[in-house]
Order: structure tokens, then C-alpha cells, then sequence
């Protein structure tokens, strides 16, 4: 073991079930042109300009999470692409990558991303999580107030660059599960990777009740109509912190992720920081950390500062609840917090 992965070892964040934090989401913006109900409030109150951290500020702090311990970090909104200056904040992170970064990722609704698909290949993007929750035209108009059009025209414009694709689908009741079938049949003739979503409690405007979750065995039972559904309960990524439950239709992969049903939060590796400097150690987390003035701290280069920081974020890692259901069994008699998907990014 070299001395810099050492220090990175016993540097790590880790939470009081041992589950060491690899995974950095970094929401540059709270701004979307989508208006997805699971997601967006009906009336958003957008942060102002001035109160998110700049790109050399979330910077400084990819770097200080970089040398304990994050191996991944993933961009997200909002909607990123809507923010300027975030194809440069790609290729400035590629110097992270002689620290122990590995990977660079985005995730996107792709309705700006014709436009930028190869920007970002030649920025060092190392792969795309794409949202598309219909293939209706109507439907997803209804579901987005977007046409569909320019979103398919981005997710082959990735494809033309090369650069690795995902697609999430939200699924809720009433509202898009008729788009099982049609997605994985998409999924198949364009060999990209599918993701069904569970339906969770992130919504705007809070709301969210389990009679809108599309459970993961409605979704293999669905595509069994069609396809040979069989498990990937045996390879490698299942195990993993993936938090899709893996599965083949014919020869295909496809993932469900099933929070509600069938929560992967045991092996979460996942920390989250906001366009304006909020830290949350769960998706679901009541509370957060405010790190503004910390980070902000980080770009003069105070090393007592970093040392303040690497306590505080210690301590709240620590405390991370073992998941989902364990926070809404806590807190069932407690309103909910008030942060929703647009700002925290998924």
C-alpha cells in the first residue's frame, strides 16, 4: 500500500455501520427547465445567484473529500447544463484524478445536452445518467411541460461522442406505468442501460403516498409478459453499493432501483452537497449540514479550518441512520423536512 492511499484509508468518512463514503453528488444548480412532479414544486423558490458556491469553491471541496476517501463524483442539478461554466468545472475535476478520483459523472434530463455532449466527452466526462420517463410525446409533455424531441436528440448526440449512458425512469401510479414495455423494449434496439426508478418521497410538494409507488415486482411481473426476466443475484455489481438490484430481460440488463419496497440503503456509500453549501449524509436525511462559510474557508488555505472541517463531517457521517425506513419510522409523528429532489439532486 502506498503512502497516499494509506492516508486516504484511514482518512475515510465512515458511518456507525461501517460503510465507508466513496460517493460525492454535487448539485451546482436548483434551476430546471423540466417541471417533473416527483421533483418539482408547482412554485419553485429558485436560490439566488449569489448565494451558491462557485465552481472554485466546490472545487476546493471535491478536493478536500478527494483525499479522504471519495473515489466518484457525480454532477447534478436542477438541471447542470443550465449552469455556466460546468463543462470547465468538468475538466478542472480531472486533476482530482491523481488523488484517487476515479470517476466523473452527470446526470441530466438531456434537453440541452445536443449541444453539449461533446464539450463534455472532451472535458474527461466518464459517463451520463439520463432522465426519461415516457416515450409517449403527450405523455411526456404532460409529465415535464417539455417536448421530447430535443431529449432524444441529446441522448444520440452522447451516443455519437461515445460517452456511457443510463436511463432513469420514474415510474408512478397513474401517471407513466404504462411505459414499462415501451422503455425496455427502447432500452433493447438502442443497447443503452435502463433504470426504473421507484416512486419516492422527494416530491415538491410533498405529496407523495405509497399508493403512487410502481413496486419492483409489478415491474418483473410486467416485463415477464414480454421478456425472460432473470436475476443478476449472483455477479459481482449486485453486491455492490449499485443501488439498482440488477436483472436480465432476455440478454439485456436492466435495473430497478426499490427503495420503497426493497431498500438497498445497507450498503449506501453516498454523501450530497447542495448548490449553496448543504451537506446531507442520507437522500432522506431530516437535517443537514451547513458548510457555506467552511468551504468557502477551504480556498484560503487554513489548515486549522480543514481540520475544523474533517470533525464536523465526522461526526455527522457517523451519526448516518442505517436508511430509509429507519428515518420514516423516527420521525412518522414529525413533519417533513422541507427539501425536495430539484435541490438536492437525487
Amino acid at each position: 500500500m502506498n503512502m497516499m492511499t494509506k492516508l486516504k484509508t484511514e482518512a475515510q468518512f465512515v458511518d456507525q455501520f461501517g460503510r465507508g463514503k466513496r460517493k460525492l453528488r454535487i448539485s451546482v444548480t436548483d434551476r430546471c427547465n423540466f417541471k417533473c412532479v416527483y421533483c418539482m414544486p408547482e412554485h419553485p423558490e429558485w436560490m439566488k445567484k449569489h448565494d451558491l458556491l462557485s465552481f472554485e469553491e466546490l472545487y476546493q471541496f471535491c478536493d478536500f473529500m478527494v483525499r479522504r476517501g471519495i473515489e466518484s463524483i457525480r454532477i447534478t442539478g436542477g438541471e447542470p447544463l443550465m449552469r455556466q461554466g460546468v463543462v470547465h468545472f468538468v475538466a478542472q475535476l480531472q486533476d482530482l484524478k491523481k488523488l484517487g478520483l476515479k470517476r466523473i459523472s452527470m446526470t441530466t434530463n438531456a434537453h440541452y445536452l445536443k449541444q453539449y455532449a461533446q464539450a463534455l466527452k472532451q472535458a474527461g466526462l466518464d459517463d451520463l445518467n439520463i432522465s426519461l420517463d415516457s416515450l409517449d410525446t403527450a405523455q411526456f409533455k404532460q409529465l415535464t411541460q417539455k417536448d421530447l424531441a430535443p431529449v432524444l436528440e441529446g441522448i444520440q448526440a452522447a451516443q455519437a461522442v461515445g460517452l456511457p449512458i443510463k436511463i432513469n425512469s420514474v415510474l408512478m401510479k397513474g401517471m407513466n406505468d404504462d411505459q414499462i414495455l415501451p422503455l425496455a423494449r427502447w432500452s433493447v434496439q438502442q443497447k443503452i442501460s435502463l433504470r426504473f426508478i421507484e416512486f419516492m418521497p422527494l416530491d415538491g410538494d410533498r405529496k407523495w403516498s405509497t399508493e403512487h409507488v410502481v413496486s419492483e415486482q409489478h415491474i418483473l411481473d410486467t416485463l415477464a409478459t414480454e421478456f425472460t426476466v432473470t436475476s443478476q443475484a449472483n455477479d459481482s455489481a449486485q453486491s455492490s453499493s449499485d443501488p439498482a438490484r440488477q436483472y436480465f430481460i432476455d440478454a439485456h440488463p436492466i435495473g430497478i432501483i426499490s427503495t420503497i419496497t426493497n431498500s438497498f440503503c445497507g450498503s449506501c456509500d453516498r454523501v450530497r452537497l447542495t448548490a449553496q453549501g448543504e451537506f446531507y449524509n442520507c437522500l432522506f436525511a431530516p437535517k443537514g449540514l451547513n458548510l457555506k462559510n467552511e468551504i468557502k474557508a477551504l480556498t484560503a488555505s487554513v489548515p486549522l479550518r480543514e481540520l475544523s472541517l474533517h470533525s464536523t463531517l465526522s461526526n455527522y457521517i457517523w451519526n448516518k441512520e442505517h436508511g430509509f425506513h429507519a428515518i420514516q419510522q423516527r420521525l412518522k409523528n414529525e413533519p417533513s423536512r422541507k427539501i425536495s429532489m430539484h435541490m438536492i439532486g437525487g
